[in-house]
């Protein structure tokens, strides 16, 4: 099989930390016997790149040929749709299925993929799309690992003594608050003296398996989240969490001891911080997102991919046989 990833996220030297998680999914699926080429849209850079996306596509259809295309995000499913040669698989993440005017969008563009998969079950409810596929994103359970503690601190020179709360993703976009956290990590100052936020944001993959084992405890409290590798992650390195029910935080941490639930409310974020470096140890977090393995996810994604692929072929089938008898009935005018 052979598959187009269209994406709008994907890291480059300047941005490490944009995108890994498709990153992984694409080197996952390699790894899984599939041959995956990659259309990268960089609208960050410039929103004019998501014009130049559709040249580029055909670009690539008219030098490949593929089974299907797999998009992430909104608009690069509009671009993958600016075809009707192959199956279009269409990833939401998160985000943009929730809130703002990308919403609107995300409600259009779905029913006229192939397939469509969502990270939670709260998105697919929010989409009203009951044969979206719910498919969170995969770990790399060799790279996110639990690892000595001190050992990692003295690789980041972060202090070895202090209680560290870590915050990891792009701190200036307004649904991550993080207003809420340094409120927060203040108020938890005056009882805990010794806390300390350590703010990664930026950062290669390969460098946060160190930051979650350096630290004491994960932070998030974000407006929105569609399924937060960062908590999952965090997890496989049996990190504490203390976390806002977004996405699918509840369902992964639930029962879990040293993580907490928390409000966006800063008092109850210090308090529950504050539970979280009273419990003083790691979790057995890894133990319970085994079932997140990118291999096991690569195989769900393939198994979507196949779905494509038999509806597109039952349609074809359907659309011939509609024709065929359009002719029969009126065999001197054309076909529409």
């Amino acid at each position: 099989m052979r598959v187009l990833a269209v994406t709008n996220m994907y890291p480059t030297p300047n941005m490490p930390a944009f995108g890994t998680f498709i990153e992984s999914e694409v080197e996952s699926l390699r790894r899984e016997g599939i041959e995956v080429d990659l259309l990268f849209i960089n609208g960050r850079k410039n929103t004019i790149n998501y014009l130049w996306g559709i040249p580029r596509l055909w670009a690539k259809l008219l030098t490949h040929r593929y089974d299907v295309i797999h998009a992430h995000y909104v608009f690069s499913g509009f671009i993958a749709r600016a075809q009707i040669l192959y199956p279009v698989v269409l990833t939401h993440h998160g985000v943009e299925v929730f809130r703002g005017w990308q919403s609107v969008p995300c409600q259009f563009i779905t029913p006229l993929v192939d397939r469509v998969i969502v990270r939670s079950q709260e998105m697919k409810r929010r989409l009203r799309c009951d044969e979206a596929e719910v498919i969170p994103a995969g770990i790399d359970f060799t790279l996110f690992k639990p690892l000595p503690q001190q050992e990692c601190r003295q690789l980041l020179e972060l202090p070895s003594d202090k209680k560290l709360i870590l915050w990891a993703g792009e701190y200036f976009r307004l649904e991550k608050r993080f207003d809420i956290v340094k409120e927060a990590v203040s108020i938890l100052r005056q009882r805990v003296s010794n806390a300390e936020l350590v703010l990664v944001t930026g950062k290669p993959h390969s460098a946060m398996p160190l930051y979650m084992n350096a630290c004491d405890v994960l932070l998030l409290v974000s407006d929105v989240e569609g399924s937060p590798n960062v908590v999952k992650e965090a997890m496989a390195c049996n990190l504490p969490i203390v976390s806002v029910p977004v996405g699918d935080v509840p369902q992964i941490i639930e029962g879990c001891a040293g993580c907490y639930q928390c409000s966006q409310d800063p008092q109850d974020v210090a308090q529950k911080l504050e539970k979280a470096l009273e419990w003083g140890k790691r979790t057995n977090g890894r133990e319970r997102v085994q079932y997140l393995d990118l291999a096991e996810i690569s195989r769900r994604l393939v198994n979507v991919y196949e779905k494509a692929l038999t509806s597109r072929s039952s349609r074809t089938v359907v659309w011939g046989k509609n024709l065929l008898n359009h002719r029969y009935k009126y065999p001197n005018r054309p076909p529409k």
